[in-house]
């Protein structure tokens, strides 16, 4: 994957990242510009989750640099950095109580005019949040834990395969939300293996090899 010099947004350089023993990640680079759905490429096993969670700090990047808007991200509060990239994982986890409970979950001081421009700005209706959480669907979880990540009010949004095990209507409704955020001036990085819904709903794509 080449990485550009632009330094607004996301770019990490020749990142090498070593889980179990074993090299996950080599010499792997991308670039995620703002205004833009980037799709991050590859089958499954490739690496792509290890790749996002590198870029939040989940896990620890043994070589190469990731920088945000040109500043190294390891000059960052962790909680800092992972309020200005909301990171979506696969497989989201539900806390007991209802969507507004979620959404509220560390941030007492969410307002509900917040709460409800999270949800519509994932496609969700104010009376969503009172749902509640064990009784969605997986195409309504996958859009509440992005909701929940806009709560935090982030630059850039990474998401883990966000329309796997969803049909294609949910996935439809994934990618046009996703194109609403990008009109918000959001940078998103999708990591998917579907190339079909790569070709509906990105702008750019970087392969992982």
């Amino acid at each position: 994957m080449a990485a550009d010099d632009d330094s607004e947004g996301m770019l990490a350089r020749d990142l090498g990242v070593t889980l179990g023993g074993r090299r996950v990640l080599e010499g792997v680079s991308l670039t995620i510009p703002r205004g833009q759905v980037t799709g991050l490429l590859a089958p499954s096993g490739a690496g792509k989750s290890t790749l996002l969670r590198a870029l939040v700090r989940l896990v620890d990047a043994e070589s190469g640099s990731i920088t945000l808007d040109g500043e190294d991200i390891r000059s960052l509060d962790a909680r800092v950095l992972r309020r200005r990239v909301g990171f979506v994982a696969q497989t989201p986890a539900m806390l007991p109580g209802t969507v507004g409970d979620n959404l509220r979950y560390g941030l007492q001081d969410l307002t509900e005019e917040a709460m409800n421009d999270a949800l519509q700005a994932a496609s969700l209706d104010d009376a969503f949040a009172e749902r509640e959480a064990d009784e969605l669907s997986g195409g309504e979880r996958a859009r509440v834990a992005l909701a929940r990540a806009l709560t935090r009010g982030p630059e850039l949004l990474l998401l883990d395969e966000p329309t796997a095990a969803l049909d294609e209507s949910a996935a439809t409704r994934i990618g046009e939300t996703l194109r609403g955020l990008r009109e918000r001036g959001l940078g998103i990085c999708v990591a998917t293996h579907d190339r079909g819904f790569a070709d509906a709903w990105v702008d750019r794509r970087e392969q992982l090899q």
